[in-house]
């Protein structure tokens, strides 16, 4: 196939698969799941709960991302994986903490807000290679970051009055996504490490840095009783479990998708395509679920997408060590 084919297939493959992940991720977190309930008296009533089942959401995740990446191996065999198990084992963990810390976000914030907050990854991954990595950065690069830092302040700084009439809720979604970030910019830093000693595939990556999460998150489920809260509301809800079916397997072929893309076009195009593909999905949050968004945080959205792109195209020359 073509090398422009290739590109075609494969952003085609990112924009489709994880549009439709936010979309499903955004119904299963933020829906109202209604349910007839029986009072002491005989009288019937409805009442509506949300998903609160973080560990079983990413856990479905990484349980279909290890079985599609397993089936890849099997029909692309793979070279030998030379990679140190520590470094897989804590990919891993601070993968599926940082997985768990956006999804719970969602409990608290929008979607949009979650995506412009998640694109921000260049801010830890600068000061942590500065304070660890013992990297400089261009006076281009602190000028993006900046960048960024302002939009997301203009696009989650609240409206007073709203602020006032949700101040149980005010900070913990934000907090969230900025721990979130954080873990982030670690699993950068060990992935690079991986990346300079032993040099796998995206597909191996895939495979078992899935298997490690989805180990840690069957033991947290048992031992947290979650799994059995879990069974009984997905027994009141029975849509829930096609739909978090499909968040699973929109994820790992989306993963697939990006693999392949990072293998053969580089990080530098992939970081592009996917800042496209947020910009969408926001879009497709606002249209779809009436998240409103005032004036001010389309203009941070604006600011915090073109930095992104600015970024994208500077970054191969922007930072360098010392």
């Amino acid at each position: 196939m073509h090398n422009n084919n290739k590109f075609f297939l494969y952003a085609a493959g990112i924009f489709l698969s994880y549009f439709y992940f936010g979309i499903v991720q955004e119904k299963i977190t933020r829906g109202k799941y209604p349910y007839e309930l029986t009072k002491e008296d005989g009288t019937k009533v409805v009442e509506n709960e949300k998903y609160t089942y973080a560990v079983t959401l990413v856990l479905v995740q990484c349980i279909l991302n290890y079985l599609i990446a397993k089936i890849a191996a099997t029909m692309w065999p793979q070279g030998e994986d030379t990679t140190r198990t520590l470094y897989y084992a804590s990919m891993s963990f601070t993968y599926l903490l940082a997985m768990i810390c956006s999804n719970m976000a969602l409990q608290w914030v929008p979607y949009p807000t979650q995506v412009i907050g998640k694109s921000a990854k260049p801010i830890p991954v600068m000061i942590l290679g500065v304070l660890i990595g013992n990297k400089s950065y261009t006076v281009k690069k602190y000028i993006f970051v900046f960048m960024i830092v302002f939009g997301i302040v203009l696009f989650m700084l609240k409206d007073k009055v709203k602020a006032q009439s949700e101040e149980a809720s005010t900070g913990m979604g934000e907090l969230l996504i900025v721990l979130s970030l954080i873990l982030d910019g670690l699993i950068g830093a060990i992935q690079d490490r991986i990346r300079a000693e032993s040099k796998p595939t995206g597909i191996q990556m895939m495979q078992v840095a899935n298997a490690w999460s989805t180990l840690f998150l069957a033991v947290a489920i048992v031992i947290s009783g979650e799994y059995l809260k879990f069974y009984e509301f997905a027994g009141r809800h029975p849509s829930v479990v096609y739909n978090l079916l499909m968040l699973g397997i929109t994820s790992a072929v989306g993963q697939l998708f990006l693999y392949s893309m990072v293998s053969e076009f580089g990080p530098l195009v992939v970081s592009v395509v996917t800042t496209t593909r947020k910009f969408f999905t926001v879009l497709a949050s606002v249209l779809l679920f009436g998240n409103p968004i005032s004036s001010r945080q389309w203009i941070g959205a604006v600011i915090v997408f073109s930095a992104l792109f600015l970024d994208a195209f500077y970054s191969k020359g922007a930072a360098k060590k010392k």
